[in-house]
């Protein structure tokens, strides 16, 4: 009906304010209200308030018996909420010790392990300690403890399993030569001991991976998501204006827009000793005043926009993933309305599931596979996907907390996956699950114009939440 009102509007070049829009919608029957409302206009009149309502309501009387019947509009209702057990705030335990590894591994080889055995093709894995002994076709799953390229061309693999290791041999003329595998990533393989019991042969290699079968499903909601991606407020690269045009955009059309919820995957503020010299690149120096500052922003953004925000490396925050919410200390300033929640996390907001995870670990993919790059985030989410996990390689750049469970494992799979850190913007869709990087606020920094990386900053993506449909905001160039 709102879109059938303003089209009408539009056709006769009459802009409706909110305040009328509303007005309008709570009438019993809005096209018809909307009908007397042109028909008592003046004809040069463009841009049209409640008021100028009010003034034709005041001066006809028809007009007048068809506003009685009005309405109030029901305040929006949020109906956003944290799937439980995602959030690590308050639950982190790991102390560092041997027991913590032991159990953040077994956390993760479970859960994975038992995304593989739910897929059509796949069935039961037996042990890799039995699987050695047998002469014919094993199912094994193992998370990758070393892989190696063979002076001939092939791959082997150890495979680790509760029960023992296995080498396992691709030969570079099989099917699957060209298949990609990290450390510490948890597959499965199809395959046959050697004569000698001491390598299995593999035939085909299977992941946790998002279903083909996976789909969005049309729903009957009308509100829209954003996401707003490394602001780095405080750094002196960041792009105000920008940011600036972007609220006023907001307060202008996120009613008519329906632009209802609001996340900011982490890095909001630059941060402190972050890297050598970077007090030199900070406008504001002190990090409770970046928070401040942060929180002053905030306080512009619609009243009825929910708003979620969580930690980047940046941020006032334990390094090691997952990290828990920033503390009451640095959130003080900011209103109620800003929910405070871990890195990574998954939200349902109006039945929809939404990871969002500030993407460190895409270091650590970039370092160890040659054809990731950080032109191309996008490819990496991809393999985060087929993996099902948002950090696999243990170890390297992107620390990783042991706790009990593996906050970082993707066994929920999600409509919308939303990543930063790289402050690059697009979107894919990967088997119907809605990918964005979701850009920055920040300009090039030394740093960056040194190793030639262009960011693309100012842009702020929406997903519709009933249809799935995914716009790109320029509020930059």
């Amino acid at each position: 009906m709102k879109e059938e009102i303003l089209s009408a509007a539009a056709k006769r070049k009459i802009f409706f304010s909110p305040d009328a829009m509303e007005m309008i919608l709570s009438n019993n029957d809005p096209m018809g209200f909307t009908n007397t409302v042109f028909a008592h206009l003046a004809s040069n009149m463009m841009f049209v308030n409640k008021q100028d309502i009010m003034d034709c309501i005041a001066g006809d009387k028809v007009l007048f018996e068809s506003q009685k019947e009005v309405k109030p509009q029901n305040k929006f209702t949020p109906d956003l909420s944290i799937v439980k057990g995602t959030d690590v705030t308050g639950e982190s335990t790991c102390e560092g010790k041997v027991n913590d590894f032991a159990q953040y591994f077994k956390s993760r080889f479970y859960s994975l392990k038992r995304l593989i055995e739910k897929r059509n093709d796949f069935g039961r894995a037996m042990d890799i300690s039995r699987a050695k002994t047998l002469d014919r076709e094993v199912r094994i799953i193992g998370i990758v403890y070393e892989k190696s390229t063979t002076k001939n061309g092939h791959t082997m693999l150890t495979l680790e399993d509760e029960s023992g290791t296995a080498k396992v041999f691709i030969s570079k003329e099989s099917p699957i030569a060209n298949e990609l595998f990290v450390t510490d990533e948890v597959v499965g393989i199809h395959g046959k001991p050697n004569a000698q019991r001491t390598i299995i042969m593999a035939e085909k290699v299977f992941r946790p991976d998002i279903p083909r079968s996976n789909s969005w499903e049309p729903s009957d909601s009308n509100s829209q998501i954003a996401f707003l991606s490394d602001v780095h407020v405080g750094s002196s690269t960041f792009l105000e204006k920008s940011w600036l045009r972007m609220m006023a955009w907001l307060k202008e059309n996120s009613v008519k827009e329906n632009i209802n919820y609001l996340v900011f995957p982490g890095d909001v503020v630059d941060g402190i000793g972050v890297f050598p010299d970077q007090d030199k690149e900070l406008d504001i120096i002190d990090i409770y005043d970046q928070y401040d500052k942060l929180a002053e922003y905030l306080k512009d953004v619609p009243d009825h926009i929910e708003m979620v925000l969580h930690p980047g490396n940046h941020d006032a925050a334990r390094a090691a993933e997952p990290q828990p919410a920033l503390n009451t200390v640095f959130t003080k300033s900011f209103d109620s309305n800003v929910k405070m929640v871990s890195n990574p996390v998954y939200l349902n907001v109006e039945g929809r599931t939404v990871l969002t995870y500030h993407g460190k670990s895409i270091d650590d993919w970039i370092a160890s596979v040659q054809y990731l790059t950080y032109d191309d985030p996008l490819k990496v989410m991809k393999e985060m996907c087929v993996r099902r996990h948002l950090a696999p390689i243990y170890g390297q750049r992107n620390a990783l907390a042991p706790e009990k469970k593996d906050y970082m494992a993707m066994e929920i799979i999600p409509d919308i996956f939303v990543s930063g850190h790289v402050h690059g913007a697009g979107t894919e869709i990967y088997n119907d699950v809605r990918m964005i990087n979701a850009s920055t606020w920040q300009d090039q920094t030394e740093y960056q114009r040194m190793h030639n990386f262009n960011p693309e900053p100012g842009i702020m993506p929406t997903v519709h939440l009933g249809t799935g449909r995914i716009k790109m905001h320029n509020f930059h160039s």
